[in-house]
């Protein structure tokens, strides 16, 4: 379970993250929504350790991260899997080394071992037989897949996914929305989402909540998050220019 708990985060004087508490469920998926420069992918870094708060805690099955020196933290990390934002793949190397890249960097496999895990990721993330390829070879839904395939590769616990669908079209949407949810019932992972993409966070998320002005200010399962009475939530989710967010 990933705790955060009272995390502040200031840069330049202005607060991003302000007091921010929120507890993601073991095997659940939550997915964080809020505006762009929110603070979302802030959070993020906060919970690998690649940021460490002004105040506040990052509990990890109740391990403060922030009290753990650099190889105690490079241990917990293993914990982690990441899909970035734009797949972040290695341009020099194929499709199959970029999936095994994590596995030869922290484990001492055998080849074939190397080979099966790498094999079977790639049918669970329906890119069989492209594991030759280049990554400039793939469409942006295809990097997607295979930053996916990197993620799981080691078997984490707890899955980050950096805004899974942004700049893919609808259908290709759906497409990652499902192959999350395929993936997430085979390997039980606790899944974290940070997304603007309502309907797909709807559709993946256990729990959807909602950070504005560095705190989460709405919290709970799809249905109830619907039905939130609260107006910041309600203009962001109708995509209005009118209402208490403040249009920079």
């Amino acid at each position: 379970m990933v705790i955060l708990e009272n995390l502040t985060k200031s840069f330049n004087g202005v607060k991003v993250l302000d007091d921010l508490n929120i507890k993601f469920e073991d095997k659940k998926i939550t997915v964080v929504i809020g505006r762009s420069g929110g603070g979302k992918s802030v959070m993020l870094k906060h919970i690998v350790g690649l940021m460490k708060p002004d105040s506040g805690k990052v509990l990890l099955n109740g391990i403060d991260l922030n009290q753990l020196n650099r190889k105690e933290l490079n241990e917990i990390r293993k914990k982690f899997g990441m899909v970035f934002q734009e797949g972040a793949l290695l341009d020099s190397i194929n499709v199959f080394e970029n999936i095994a890249f994590p596995i030869r960097q922290h484990f001492h496999f055998k080849e074939k071992e190397i080979k099966d895990r790498v094999f079977s990721m790639l049918d669970d993330v329906g890119l069989k037989g492209q594991e030759k390829k280049m990554p400039s070879e793939l469409s942006g839904g295809m990097k997607k897949r295979v930053g996916v395939a990197r993620a799981l590769i080691i078997n984490p616990e707890t899955v980050l996914f950096d805004e899974p669908t942004t700049g893919l079209d609808p259908i290709m949407s759906d497409i990652i929305n499902n192959l999350i949810l395929s993936t997430h019932k085979k390997f039980n992972f606790t899944g974290i989402i940070i997304s603007h993409d309502i309907e797909g966070a709807y559709k993946t998320g256990d729990v959807v909540a909602m950070l504005y002005d560095g705190k989460i200010i709405e919290s709970g399962t799809p249905e109830q998050f619907k039905m939130s009475e609260n107006l910041v939530v309600r203009q962001f989710l109708e995509g209005s220019m009118e209402g208490p967010i403040t249009i920079n």
